[in-house]
Formats: C-alpha cells, structure tokens, sequence
C-alpha cells in the first residue's frame, strides 16, 4: 500500500529500458533488474514518486530520472557506488558528523536541526529526550519530555528535512538505552525508561538469562520487544549495547553491563545483534526487517580503569591490564562482529603498557589509534562496519593528544580509521583537512560507503517515516510490559535464606526504603510503611523487608571543582571559603576541591601527560588547570568559577564517586563517605535489623555495582538477602511472597572485604576463593536449606525445586545423600508426568498402602500406569528404597518403553544380559539418562540418593522433550 503523504506519482515517458548505472566517474553499466522484484511501501513528503516500468520509485534528486541509487531493484554496493559519485565533498563529509538533535517541546523540529541539515550536511543524529506518556508544557525548562506520538513526529519532521536536500538523503536516529529500571539515570549515559516497556538493568538481563531453562531466550524476548517499540518512533539505531565486561566493581558504569563472564558476554552479545539486527554468522547484512541497527561500544573493551575511575573524567583517562586480560575482554565483540554487528564504538581510554600479539598500542584513545581501529579490529577480527567514535573525543576528551589542535585531532581520528565523529558539528574543519591534503578524498569517500550502506540496507531510502499513532499503540503495551514484568521476576538473586522467605500469609511486614505502596499492598499483608511511621514501627512487625539503594550524591559530587584549592562555600566576590552558607548572600556556592590538598594525589601516571605524574592533586589534570595563563607562578584560572578554557570534570556529570574515594565500595565505607548515599542509612537498616530481630529482616539489595557487603556492616546478619538489578515491587513481592520461585543467578562475584576490591586485577573477572562471598552464578531456590551451589548435582535439585517435582522436607532441608523411598520416588515421577488426572479405585491395589498414605493418589497413579506392579505378595512396600535397576525400569515405562535393542555387550561391567531389568538399565545408559560410576559399574543393586534421583529425573525430562 502506497503512502498517501507522496507529492505525486510521475510516470516517465521516452526513457530507456535499461537504466544508466554510474559505476565511478565516466563508468557506465547496465544494471538488470531482478525477474519479479516486489514493490515496497514509498513514502515521499517532499519530492515526488515516480512510476516506471509499472513500478514505482522515489525521485530524491528531483532529476525525473530513476537514477541507480533510487532504484530499489539493485544491489546495495551499486547503490551506494553511485550516490558517493553523485554527492559533493561536503555533503560526503557531512556524513561523518553526528551530534544531539533533540525535539522541541510538542515533538516540534527545532534549532540547531537547520544549521545542522543545510549547513553542516548532517544525516546521523542522536536522540536524548525523554518519551513519557505526559509530555513537559512548552515554555518549561529543560529537555522537553515527549510522548511517543511527539517523538515519533518529530522523526519525520526532521526525515522531511533531509528529504529536502539536494540528494534527498535519509536521516538515521540513535539512541542510549531506554527500556531499563534505572534509579540515576545520566544524560549522555543512559535515558530513563518513561513510557517504554522498562526490564531489569543489563546485569539483571544477565541474571535472568543464567537462571532460566531458555537462557537466550530471555535476551531474544527483551530485544525483541526492544526493537519494536523503538523502531515505532523512528529510532533506527542504537548507541550500545555495551560488550564491556564488569570485571573492575569500582567502575561508576558497571551498571551499564551485562557481566563479567566473557562467554556469557559473548552469547548475549551475539544474541542482541542476532534479534534486533536481524543478522547472524554467515548473514550479516541488515534489511528492512531490522529494527535497530547496532553501534556495539567500547571497543576493545572498557572496564579495566585505573583506580576504576571513568575516562570521562581526565584523572581517569587510563586502562590498564595487570592480569594481562586484553584478549579476554575481546571475546563479546568478536561474537557481535561474527554476527555483523553494524558499527563498532572504540572507548576514550588511552592503553598503557599494552602488547597485543606482539604489537605495543600507542597511549592515546582508542579512537585514534590506527592499531586499534584498523589494524586489530579490522584486520585481525574481520569488522566489516563502521567505526563511530564516543561523544566529545575532539573537543573535549582527546586523551593522549591533549596539545594536538581541533583539526590535527580530527585528521588523527579519521585517518586513524574512525568515520563518523560524535558530538563534533563543524563540516569546515574536514573540508580544510581535505584542502590541506591532510585527509585524502579516497579515506572520505570510504568513510561514505560505509555510512550509507546500512542506511540503505534498512530501506530508509525508501521509507524513513513513523506512524504517530502505532508508537503510541507499541510502546509499553501492556503485551509487551507483561514480557518486561516476567524478565524482572526471573532475575531476582536470592543469596541467602534462613527460612523467612516465602513470606508467610497473614504477617505483618515493615517496609522501608524506596517502594510503591499501591503495589505491595495487592499482596495482602498487613504493611507498616517505615519510611513514614520512622523505624520503631518495626517493634510491631513479624518480619521487615528493607528495599536497599546505593548511590552517589549527586548534590556532592556535583561540587566537585578541578580548579578550586578548598572545600567549603565560596563567595566569589571575595574569593573566600566559608564551613557554612553565608546567609546574605546568595552568590555564594558550595565547592569540592580538585585542588585541595587534604585529598591527596592522583597515583595514576601517563608519561608525558600535564598532571598525571603520580604526584599531582585530582584536578591538576583538567586542562582548565594544564592550559590556563601561568603569571608569576601563579595559576590564573585557581578558583575561578568560570575558567577559559573550561574544566572537563566539574560536576562529574556522567556519574562516579569523589576520585579519592573510588575504591570505597563497601557498606561501612560508603555510610562514612562523602560520595555515597546509602537509602535507608545503614544505620536505619542496623536498627530495625535489632529491633525485629536479624533473622527477620529480608534485605532486598539494588546491586548497581557489586558492593561488598561488609562483615562489619551486619549485613550478612539478614534472614534473607536478595539481589536486584531494577525491578518493580510487583515482580520483587512476586518472588518474596512465593508466587514466583527465584531463578536468578549472579552475573558477577561480590567479594567478602573490600580490599579484595581494591587488589584484584581489574581486567579479569572474580576474586580468589579466600575473597569470594558469592561467586558468579551463584542463587538460590526457595526449599533447601542444606543444598548449596558447590555440591554435585546442585542445578538438578534446585531443577526439582523450580518445577515443583520436590519440595523437600517441612524444615527446609532436601538431604540429598538421603535414599529415596519407593513412596516419594512414585511422588517424584507423578509431578514429572505433569500430575495427570487420577480415578481413585474403592480398594488400594496394594495391602500395604491405605488411603491416608501421604501419597496414595501417586502410587495408585503408579500402578494404573503400569510403571509399578508391586511386589508379587501384593505389597508396594512404600518406605523402602528404590535400588538402581528398579528405578531403571521405572523410568522406562515412564518413557512409554520406547523400542530399543539391548546390545549384546553390556554397558556397564557388572550388568549382564541375564540380569533383572537389562533392557531397561541399557536403555539408560543408551539415553545419557545414566552413565554409571566411573570404574564402568552400574551398582543395580544399590540403593538410589535423592541428589543422584534429581539428576536421573532431570535427563529424563530432558529425554521426554527431545522424544
């Protein structure tokens, strides 16, 4: 169905058949068009449509000509070969710009689009408003909030824009991710989720693809409701997902991963770019089908800072590898590259010391260093895309090259193998390169089909516009927030538990710390809200759930000043501190000190970098201290409140403790900081903690980063602790309360003491032993409190747990090295059978087991099923144990005794063919259902263990699904 927002269908008369194809200057071909090409859906708001060959096709250059690269029938490359021919240098070079373009309040296209379109040749934007169902009034402060129609139309205002240039080349919208549960959400970091369908934080999309039985399943389900309602307003590309692994916990962006594992890294990776691209291993060229097209970040791997400090900030701009784990963070971005990920983004952090296969890198940002960007990633991994750089790298975060000039930045970026600059708008700067001959037009024109190639591929010639009203429909449809409730409920960590959870009908709870009230109370307990009634409600409570966060406070670190020498509040009309706020006046302001002394220094050394000699304050770094006019020895930019050239880090904008408390990351350390903020205190936590008993207390922990839960904080005291990655208090009181099983599993260690934190190589993953509290992978179920994860068969138990085949004994306990009775093994096999329907006979069929036996109905079910006859005395003999032979053919006849030939040659050396249950025994062996011991015996006439019953019952249901 054609659009019917077209200008007009133009039909062309007397042109040739076969239309020109410009290969490259003075090259022409004939192009043959495909045997039966199918139409696709045009819209064109500004130029027209024009028919041909009973076809229609866009005319974007106003030519009246199908000209090859309006031609949908032909091959991209032909495509692209021909508008690079057809475009100017500065519209080539405008190609290799990408700056914000927000929406005006109302989703109108506002300034700076117009400057940005016609002057700058721009097509790459990115998008940071936020999409909520009530939009901000016009006239309010501030980024306007928009709804999806807004965004949506906003979209299309601008695609109307560049419709308008001289090429009619599309525009491609990206975006930080949205669809998350994020309580500090930073602009340029990450948007808050408002009308989007929100999930669990990365890690938490981890956690739950860990515990479940579909594992990537759960990424498919999130990116795939992800893609659509993105695509919905237009947004066609993404800034992410991050492929850095979380293996330093002091880093502020640990929040944005998914783990520290990099083989799970690599299949969640590999997955994201699989579902919301379209793309896999072997296809790796994007459609119109693809949602969101990918720019995977940071390559090649951020994480690993020093002093786990960001390189946003100039006193963290290095990485370093100590535990020489440079490969190691490589393995999530060769599975996205494998897969076709479309562009890649290198990280702001300049690599010291580093040797890669024999090749040292040179210590400036990744995004200038030829070694980097074409000699490993595109070499050695095989990148086919394009490189997009971090935001800012020109102006404001050329790490390494710091006394290099604007221009001599750009050329080392672009020709260091980097095509499209984000956060620079300036087209002359490339244009006077190109001038100068220090940026040839062949690395342009290079830089232009890679850019444009995907751009086509998705079909934005073609159609690049939204419908209002099917954004409206997508975004957080309550199908698709039913999907985003379930993946929040599955990654939910439960790390210890003494028996207080699930929580009991009929108590009272005490809550306190961030919740909603209105869902909690749909649960139906009696709920004493602390955060309103104070903590000595707790008196009253049968137990307390504390709802735990851990953040910086903004309103300190937000003080932090590069270029002041004190702390206290200035007055700048008198350049003096003062402890307290002057109350006659309000110019005056509180600051945190870059330069003040009590701090310290920075360690962090980078030869020949101004401040970074190990010996510096914090702020000698920024270059409004490096830069500023020195006269007689004195700096003239110290405590000036706005400095020429500015300061990089004030503010510390994008998130991250004071840098001289970054190895604080436990719960006494971060009560006593000035950084942190812990919601409720931890003394709060500490008192209600003896007030209702320890116990009692379930502690559901927002695990940002992977704090340390200090022994000194008491902590580790709680009843119950569980591990959250953002989730709502109807999917965290789903799992408390016992409707939903926990399954979530750790994507990352917690250590037990922080100097583990502090001493660890932070370029690999986890501690040593000695300094594990819980390891990656570790959580629990609900049922078993002798069951931990470091004994054998311990993922089949908690197997039996989650799909209600066991539910263990009434004190918590499964005792796994226990025999199984015959009386619960008939139990175990009923609800494996998925509990079918059973007529109950008016006489037991066996004379030892009465109808008040515990489990009467299932080994009646048992006999009715032919699985047991009994014994030939007409006895069950319920509390027996089952021995290993019985429970073969048990098993067997569960299976329906499928056909299978015993082998002549037994299997295992001490079951012959002439022994009782042969056929079945050797059907187990055959069916991987059990392999014996290692010595190569069977033991038929050995007793069976609930741990060994679990793993038999889990390969059995294994078996009955691929039957």
């Amino acid at each position: 169905m054609m659009s019917t927002t077209r200008p007009g269908v133009r039909r062309l008369a007397g042109i040739a058949v076969a239309i020109p194809l410009l290969l490259g200057p003075g090259v022409v071909a004939a192009s043959a068009a495909p045997e039966d090409p199918q139409q696709p859906v045009l819209d064109a708001r500004v130029k027209s449509i024009i028919e041909h060959e009973g076809l229609e096709f866009k005319d974007l250059n106003d030519n009246a000509t199908v000209d090859p690269y309006e031609d949908w029938r032909l091959p991209v490359e032909e495509r692209v070969a021909d508008l690079v021919g057809q475009m100017t240098i500065e519209e080539k070079s405008g190609l290799m710009l990408i700056q914000t373009l927000n929406s005006g309040c109302e989703g109108t296209v506002v300034d700076p689009a117009t400057n940005y379109i016609e002057n700058q040749y721009m097509h790459r934007f990115i998008f940071r408003n936020v999409v909520d169902a009530t939009p901000t009034a016009c006239g309010a402060s501030g980024t306007p909030v928009v709804t999806p129609a807004q965004a949506a139309e906003f979209t299309n205002g601008v695609q109307e824009l560049t419709e308008a240039t001289r090429l009619g080349i599309p525009s491609l919208f990206k975006s930080n991710a949205r669809n998350h549960i994020d309580h500090d959400a930073r602009v340029g970091i990450n948007e808050a989720a408002g009308a989007f369908s929100a999930f669990p934080k990365e890690a938490g999309i981890a956690s739950a693809a860990l515990g479940d039985d579909d594992y990537m399943g759960v990424v498919e389900d999130f990116a795939g409701v992800m893609g659509e309602e993105w695509s919905s307003i237009g947004l066609r590309g993404m800034y992410g997902y991050m492929a850095d692994l979380s293996t330093d916990p002091r880093w502020y962006r640990v929040h944005e991963t998914f783990t520290e594992d990099a083989d799970l890294g690599a299949d969640i990776m590999g997955q994201l770019v699989e579902t919301l691209q379209g793309t896999t291993v072997g296809d790796i060229e994007l459609s119109p089908d693809t949602d969101v097209a990918l720019t995977m970040k940071h390559f090649p791997g951020g994480g690993p800072q020093e002093l786990g400090l960001d390189p946003h900030y100039a006193h963290g701009k290095t990485q370093v590898y100590p535990g020489d784990g440079f490969e190691y963070a490589l393995k999530p971005f060769e599975a996205a590259i494998d897969r076709g990920v479309s562009a890649i983004m290198p990280y702001y952090g300049a690599p010291i010391d580093v040797t890669y296969q024999g090749r040292t890198f040179p210590e400036t940002g990744f995004a200038f260093s030829d070694d980097i960007v074409n000699w490993l990633l595109r070499d050695q991994l095989g990148f086919q895309g394009y490189v997009n750089s971090d935001t800012g790298i020109i102006n404001d975060r050329a790490w390494g090259l710091e006394d290099a000039t604007v221009p001599e930045r750009v050329a080392a970026a672009i020709n260091g193998g980097t095509d499209t600059l984000s956060g620079f708008d300036n087209v002359q700067t490339i244009l006077d390169l190109h001038t100068n001959n220090l940026i040839s037009e062949e690395r342009i024109d290079l830089a232009a089909e890679r850019l444009l190639t995907p751009m086509f591929q998705m079909g934005l010639f073609e159609n690049p516009y939204v419908d209002p009203a099917n954004a409206t429909q997508t975004i957080g449809s309550d199908a698709n927030r039913a999907i985003a409730q379930e993946v929040q409920r599955k990654s939910v960590v439960l790390l210890q538990n003494s028996g207080v959870l699930p929580l009991e009908d009929g108590q009272t709870a005490f809550v306190m710390g961030p919740y909603n009230e209105t869902q909690v109370d749909e649960f139906g307990f009696d709920v004493i809200n602390g955060n309103t009634e104070g903590v000595g409600a707790a008196a009253d409570a049968d137990v307390a759930v504390i709802n735990v966060t851990a953040a910086t406070d903004r309103s300190v670190t937000g003080a932090y000043r590069s270029n002041f020498d004190d702390t206290g509040w200035f007055n700048p009309a008198t350049g003096t501190f003062s402890d307290t706020d002057d109350p006659s006046t309000t110019a005056d302001f509180y600051v945190i000190g870059g330069m003040d002394p009590e701090y310290g220094v920075n360690p962090v050394v980078m030869d020949d970098i101004p401040g970074l000699d190990g010996n510096s304050p914090w702020g000698a770094s920024d270059r409004c201290i490096h830069d500023a006019e020195v006269v007689n020895g004195v700096n003239q930019n110290i405590n000036v409140p706005n400095p020429t050239p500015s300061c990089t880090d004030n503010g510390l904008r994008f998130g991250g403790a004071l840098p001289w408390e970054s190895n604080v990351l436990d719960f006494t350390g971060m009560a006593d900081s000035q950084s942190w903020r812990i919601t409720p205190s931890l003394a709060d936590i500490q008192t209600v903690m003896d007030t209702v008993g320890a116990e009692n207390v379930v502690l559901s922990v927002y695990f940002r980063q992977p704090y340390v839960l200090d022994d000194a904080s008491g902590l580790q005291d709680a009843g119950a602790i569980v591990a959250g990655f953002g989730v709502t208090d109807s999917a965290l009181w789903d799992v408390l309360s016992g409707n939903f099983a926990p399954q979530g599993r750790m994507p990352f260690a917690l250590a037990n003491n922080v100097t583990a934190i502090e001493t660890q190589a932070p370029d690999l993953p986890g501690y040593d032993e000695a300094d594990t509290l819980f390891p990656f992978g570790f959580g629990l179920t609900y049922g078993f409190s002798d069951v931990t994860p470091d004994i054998q068969f311990y993922d089949e138990i908690m197997w039996m747990a989650e799909r209600g085949i066991s539910t263990g004994y009434p004190d918590g306990t499964f005792r796994p090295w226990n025999e199984v009775n015959r009386d619960a093994m008939a139990a175990f096999m009923y609800r494996l059978a998925g509990e079918p329907d059973v007529t109950l006979p008016a006489e037991s069929p066996f004379s030892d087991v009465e109808e008040d036996n515990q489990f009467y109905k299932e080994i009646v079910w048992m006999y009715q099923a032919g699985i047991s006859t009994g014994w030939d005395d007409g006895t069950y003999r319920p509390l027996e144990s089952v021995d290993r032979d019985a429970m073969a053919a048990f098993m067997y006849r569960l299976a329906d005794e499928p056909e299978f030939d015993a082998p002549r040659r037994s299997p295992f050396t001490d079951v012959t063919p002439r022994t009782q249950f042969y056929k079945e025994i050797a059907w187990m062996h055959d069916a991987g259902i059990s392999t014996g011991w290692p010595d190569g015996t069977y033991r038929p006439w050995d007793p069976v263990h609930r741990d060994a019953m679990s793993a038999f019952m889990y390969r059995l249901d294994q078996y009955l699904q691929d039957a």
